[in-house]
């Protein structure tokens, strides 16, 4: 599947929309009948399109309140030594995510904890002895604007023939 079509891309939105819809459902929204949309959305999953479908917790219900932005410095950037690190950083389930970023720092970590005692214990005890780690610094939330956002999926579609045309400044008769 190298290439999507209008209804690949729907059922994409869609599917971020709501992971929980029906196969008939998301065929009625996408204007497929129910046997077309199910063999795409399997195309999607062995694709690598869809990677997966799981609910989206309420951090604070939840009981984790603080949501940390934690840059970690690395010792040194060599291959193995930042190998090791990436590893000792997946196996912390309170890093909710982690990046390699440019500028100061190597990793960008989002960490969640219940309170601000919690976060301070954990990263005294972890963060700070994590393998080749140089330095951290914190930023907290102070409350989230937007999260977990869809992705944008406008610059996959095709150009329409009255775009291209008053783009190139030529109008169409």
């Amino acid at each position: 599947m190298d290439t999507l079509d209008k209804f690949d891309l729907a059922i994409l939105q869609e599917l971020q929309r709501e992971g929980r819809l029906t196969n008939a459902e998301l065929a009625s929204r996408v204007g497929l009948s129910a046997a077309p949309c199910w063999r795409r959305v399997r195309a999607l999953e062995d694709g690598g399109y869809i990677l997966g479908y799981r609910a989206e917790l309420d951090r604070r219900k939840v009981g984790l309140g603080v949501l940390a932005f934690v840059r970690v410095d690395a010792e040194r950037n060599t291959g193995d030594a930042t190998r090791v690190l990436e590893e000792a950083i997946r196996k912390l389930p309170e890093v909710i995510s982690c990046h390699y970023i440019s500028g100061n720092g190597t990793f960008e970590l989002q960490v969640v904890a219940p309170d601000l005692d919690s976060f301070s214990r954990f990263a005294l005890n972890s963060l700070i002895n994590l393998p080749n780690v140089k330095d951290l610094q914190t930023s907290f939330s102070l409350g989230e604007v937007k999260a977990a956002g869809l992705l944008p999926l406008g610059h996959l579609q095709p150009a329409r023939v009255s775009d291209v045309g008053l783009a190139s400044g030529s109008a169409l008769k």
